[in-house]
């Protein structure tokens, strides 16, 4: 004696959209996390002088399909000049360094990727 039970397909559909979902929402939390972390350390090479550079440092999280991207940078107009390694240029502060993006990435490198393994299994 068989059943017959219906909706069985919008079922599994709703729960594969629910699961890419909450995939989705690790992957931005994970890269949110992963941004702070190296734009934080960034932000301790940047040079100050007027504080409009390190003030202008910007988070975003664009999805374009299945690709998510994160991306941090300066809207400081002279950020590329200031960041560029064959400008010579003396700072005030002494922790400043040129491609202070970077390296400030490059230096949080093992934090983030711990950052990103936590997220990414909760």
């Amino acid at each position: 004696m068989g059943v017959k039970v219906k909706g069985v397909k919008q079922v599994a559909r709703k729960v594969n959209r629910a699961i890419d979902n909450i995939q989705e929402r690790k992957v931005v939390r994970a890269l949110t996390s992963a941004m702070i972390i190296g734009g934080s350390q960034a932000a301790i090479y940047t040079p100050i002088d007027t504080s409009y550079l390190i003030n202008s440092q910007f988070r975003e999280i664009v999805i374009n399909g299945t690709r998510i991207t994160g991306r941090v940078g300066y809207t400081a107009s002279y950020a590329a000049y200031v960041h560029d390694p064959s400008v010579p240029q003396n700072f005030r502060r002494s922790t400043a360094q040129k491609e202070f993006l970077t390296k400030g990435f490059e230096d949080e490198r093992e934090l983030i990727d711990r950052a990103i393994a936590r997220e990414m299994s909760l």
